[in-house]
């Protein structure tokens, strides 16, 4: 049902972008920005319920529970940039949202070097 709601809004927001457009095409773009953030801000509340499911996890796991918080750091990582990036697609500034989304790739690959590292001295391990 809340998928309905997000839709729902996002197709308002588009429609009323579309109306403002040929005659203040800055209130389209500020349209656009406020629903961004409220979809974005609904996002976030329903992040509770998800990351007490991943609390359980990591509890379940025990000493690799340290990967979840890397998954959980990437996750986030991919979605502020993708937010990120869509606004500034839609504002016309396709050179900064490439740069947000190449950013955020070197952040992503940044975050996850420990689990490689534990790969490879694990495979190391195995050789010896």
């Amino acid at each position: 049902m809340s998928m309905i709601k997000i839709g729902i809004l996002g197709i308002i927001g588009v429609l009323a972008g579309i109306q403002f457009k040929n005659y203040k095409q800055e209130y389209s773009l500020y349209i656009g920005f406020a629903v961004c953030i409220v979809i974005f801000s609904y996002g976030i509340q329903c992040l509770e319920s998800v990351l007490s499911t991943v609390f359980e996890l990591k509890e379940l796991l025990g000493s690799s529970a340290s990967y979840i918080g890397v998954l959980i750091k990437v996750t986030g990582i991919t979605y502020i940039c993708e937010f990120c990036a869509s606004i500034c697609k839609d504002a016309g500034f396709s050179a900064i949202a490439g740069q947000i989304e190449i950013a955020g790739k070197l952040s992503v690959l940044l975050a996850g070097m420990p689990i490689v590292l534990a790969l490879i001295e694990t495979m190391q391990g195995l050789i010896r």
